[in-house]
């Protein structure tokens, strides 16, 4: 895995490996400790070497430097990384050794003792050995904003229950405001509502930041408990806390999963009327995408442009934004502004994948194969790595046309440049196959289909009727129950449904019969439609996290008082 080039001064690129921590050569010209850590990428390999000889050589190490190292950590989701380094100051979780001998956790054992899930813990050893580390060394003293992150980090690596015990036992004077934010936003990661509502009850006798606000407003809304939504808007207002970008887009979210247009365009006109906020295209297209789902294309479009316009004065995630904009012109069939941005996307980002796949996906959306072959020729000519998902879209897009013959080609295409099919792949041929009736290639299709798939996956009833009831009049019925029994152990069907079909395969109507068991077993008779496969597929492309409310970097980054990423 490749990184581009950061503010810490590595020139070109860093390769992550996944070998143990070395020793490196003496120091040399623009040698940093985050130089030495930062090919370290997998989470097994630990750091205290490349620690214990800065300090060896005689380098000071500042708390400000740790702090920003832990921060490039997280920014790369490098959570154990930054867990080790943040360990460096101190971490109750994994035996406390900084706060004396007289804690008792001088050794693995008392504080096993101590903390019993740690054995389940795969890097206990070498948490315990980077706190051991640092216990020789008590060199810093952790702020309040030091133990937030500590406590944010241990419930990433570990989960809630270990960030619960490090909370209970740290001091009572540091269970300041940004501790119990990070714990209340735990709770929300889970869904538990009841304990977030407790600390949140808390945090009305201690303290409440809009941070605060915004994690309940986020929970209840993916909790669907509306009804608490403007209670605690107006008890956001009656204490005079204010609202920041990701409040309004939370309550965006809300209205648009609400339909509610005319709440939506109070938010925006109250959005765009506080000073104190900093708008970014996040706020706009959730609006927009609010906007397209109630059918107000020409509200939606005014929202696309705002938000297009905001992106273009962004430093930062533009190729992102790029992507989403793209999609949602195409949602509300504006396939000039696809193109106009698309191009503009090539003169402004240098563009990967994922957005090649946008705009392909975009050019499908509106049934426009030719201007998607286009772009497919473009990438490639590229040298961009082979991603099989980019050609894959077009290749379903033929088979939903009949265009049999393209498809396969395609495929035969991408396989000479060392592409491999994806289980969606031949899956859309046997669709494909079943619509031309071209039923042995369907058969052979889906059968390697339901292999590639994970146990579980259910194909469309009529693709799945129409090869059973080929195979019956065919006659094969050893071929048949050969293929039941691939449905079988792929959790297709279910043990009762199987012994059904083999049983109608040679007795009774299988069309009528079939399909009444398909319903009856969970495989719908639209099945997974392949546009559902499609959307699989992009995972984020679609939709980035941030744009549905706030992403995990933003929630912890908006936590109040110093900045300590």
């Amino acid at each position: 895995m490749k990184l581009s080039s950061s503010r810490f001064g590595f020139r070109k690129y860093l390769h992550y490996s996944t070998t143990a921590a070395t020793v490196s050569a003496p120091a040399k010209s623009g040698d940093s400790l985050y130089r030495r850590i930062s090919p370290l990428g997998a989470p097994t390999v630990s750091i205290v070497p490349v620690l214990d000889q800065w300090v060896e050589e005689g380098r000071g190490l500042k708390k400000e430097q740790l702090q920003n190292i832990i921060k490039e950590l997280r920014r790369y989701s490098r959570f154990k990384h930054a867990l080790e380094e943040n360990k460096i100051e101190g971490d109750r979780a994994s035996c406390l050794v900084r706060r004396g001998p007289s804690v008792g956790y001088t050794s693995k054992s008392n504080c096993l003792k101590e903390f019993p899930e740690l054995k389940r813990c795969p890097m206990f050893d070498a948490f315990y050995e980077v706190s051991q580390w640092m216990s020789d060394k008590k060199n810093f003293q952790l702020s309040f904003s030091d133990i937030a992150v500590q406590l944010d980090l241990i419930s990433k690596v570990h989960g809630t229950k270990l960030a619960e015990n490090y909370f209970n036992n740290i001091p009572e004077k540091s269970k300041v405001v940004e501790a119990y934010d990070v714990l209340l936003n735990c709770y929300a990661r889970e869904k538990s509502v009841e304990k977030a509502e407790a600390i949140m009850q808390k945090m009305r006798e201690l303290g409440q930041t809009t941070f605060t606000f915004n994690v309940m407003l986020n929970l209840y809304r993916q909790t669907e408990k509306h009804d608490k939504i403007d209670l605690l808007v107006q008890e956001m207002e009656e204490k005079g806390i204010k609202f920041d970008k990701f409040t309004f887009s939370i309550l965006l979210n809300i209205y648009a999963d609400l339909s509610n247009t005319t709440e939506m365009d109070r938010i925006v006109q109250r959005m765009e009327s506080d000073p104190n906020v900093v708008l970014d295209w996040n706020a706009y297209s959730i609006a927009a995408m609010g906007f397209i789902n109630a059918g107000l294309t020409e509200k939606a479009l005014e929202m696309l442009k705002k938000s297009e316009c905001l992106m273009l004065t962004s430093k930062r995630r533009r190729s992102r934004a790029f992507d989403f904009l793209l999609t949602q012109y195409a949602t509300i069939g504006k396939k000039d502004e696809v193109l106009r941005l698309w191009e503009l996307h090539k003169k402004t980002e240098k563009i990967y994948n994922k957005s090649y796949i946008s705009v392909i996906t975009s050019l499908l959306k509106l049934d426009d194969i030719e201007e998607a072959e286009k772009i497919f020729e473009e990438w490639d000519s590229s040298e961009l790595f082979y991603d099989f998902r980019v050609p894959n879209f077009l290749i379903g897009a033929c088979c939903r046309k009949g265009l049999m013959e393209k498809a396969e080609a395609l495929i035969y295409r991408a396989r000479m440049k060392g592409g491999k099919p994806l289980a969606h792949t031949w899956y859309y041929l046997a669709a494909g196959y079943v619509d031309v009736n071209e039923m042995p290639k369907a058969i052979e299709a889906l059968k390697v289909a339901v292999s590639a798939f994970k146990p579980g996956w259910k194909p469309s009833g009529p693709v799945l009727v129409a090869c059973l009831e080929y195979l019956k009049e065919k006659g094969d019925v050893e071929e048949a129950k050969e293929f039941l029994r691939l449905l079988l152990g792929k959790g297709v069907l279910s043990i009762g449904i199987h012994d059904k079909l083999s049983s109608y395969m040679e007795n009774a109507d299988l069309i009528a019969q079939a399909s009444l068991l398909m319903e009856e077993d969970a495989v719908g008779m639209d099945g997974e439609a392949t546009e559902n496969l499609e959307l699989k597929q992009m995972g984020d492309l679609g939709m980035h996290e941030e744009i549905k409310g706030m992403s995990e970097l933003n929630r912890i980054a908006s936590l109040p008082k110093e900045n300590y990423f």
